[in-house]
């Protein structure tokens, strides 16, 4: 079997478990129709209530879908939305997901992600996840170094981590992105200070030819500096008009061993040996900022410390 079909039907079979009597929407932009026609294919085989939707680029991560396409998503038992931006954290997710529809995201995907990133061992990369995410759960505090220039330190506490689920949205109300996996969690707002230095990627931006270092105050970014792509990231935020769009968001652990740094953060926040920390809205899995933007920035060979215990050295996982 081509491997190009054979991620899309697993997409369908595996990740979503996409069933006979149910309906299932296919939401995709000029961009990524190519895509998503593949992955409408592979749906068909499974359901007769297979429904392709188009919609405008959008110009930002987090951008609400025009009303219209808020209320569909809510009609539907399976979603499943390869887009040039993405819709994961958007109100009109959100609200689709309370009633059950699961949904798996696709921003940024491209032909070559999907292939080699889709068919992977779910079990051993979910035991991964898992093991990362309990010891962010116990955990109150976290450090960031790396070898550039990263030194920052997070308040985790009380926080709830994520990613459980490692690609496998088969139940009611699942969802996620694919590629996965990642454990990540919002931090408490307010209570990460220091200094993190983006090296790869940023969404907003895209791959990165100058790493991005950015200060953060009491849960804000405070100073952007770097080249031509930090430029264009105070731009994308200045033009939110919205003082949390600076939210320190998210931090999150890639553990996607098919994942490589290709510059798309989709797969790139997904490499096994990487974090990222995003700024913006993080409303959507357990913080209270609500704007219209999610851009992570991902961080190569980070060092990460969890209540003064490594469980990250220069990228190796060591527990």
């Amino acid at each position: 079997m081509d491997e190009l079909q054979n991620a899309t039907d697993i997409v369908v079979n595996k990740c979503l478990a996409l069933k006979p009597e149910e309906s299932c929407l296919v939401i995709t932009d000029e961009n990524k129709k190519g895509i998503g026609k593949l992955l409408y294919d592979a749906a068909q085989k499974i359901s007769n209530n297979v429904d392709f939707l188009e919609i405008p680029v959008g110009k930002a991560n987090g951008e609400e879908p025009p009303s219209n396409v808020s209320k569909k998503m809510r009609e539907y038992d399976v979603l499943i939305i390869p887009t040039t931006m993405s819709l994961s954290h958007t109100n009109a997710r959100i609200e689709a997901t309370k009633l059950g529809v699961r949904i798996a995201t696709l921003p940024g995907i491209t032909k070559d992600i999907l292939t080699r990133t889709i068919n992977v061992d779910y079990d051993e990369m979910k035991e991964i996840t898992n093991k990362i995410a309990d010891v962010l759960d116990a955990g109150k505090t976290v450090k960031i170094t790396t070898q550039i220039g990263t030194d920052i330190t997070m308040n985790i506490d009380s926080a709830v981590a994520h990613g459980r689920k490692a690609g496998l949205f088969t139940k009611e109300g699942y969802w996620g992105n694919l590629p996965d996996a990642e454990a990540f969690l919002a931090p408490v707002q307010t209570g990460t200070n220091g200094v993190y230095v983006v090296d790869t990627s940023h969404a907003g931006v895209g791959k990165l030819n100058e790493p991005i270092k950015i200060r953060v105050q009491n849960g804000f970014a405070v100073k952007i500096e770097g080249g031509d792509e930090a430029k264009k990231l105070r731009e994308v935020l200045e033009d939110v008009n919205d003082k949390n769009a600076y939210n320190i968001a998210e931090l999150g652990i890639g553990t996607n061993k098919k994942a490589k740094i290709t510059g798309v953060v989709l797969e790139d926040e997904k490499v096994f040996g990487t974090c990222h920390i995003a700024l913006g809205k993080n409303d959507s899995f357990g913080g209270d900022v609500n704007v219209p933007l999610h851009l992570d920035g991902v961080i190569k060979e980070p060092t990460i410390i969890v209540d003064g215990k490594e469980i990250m050295l220069d990228g190796k996982l060591l527990i």
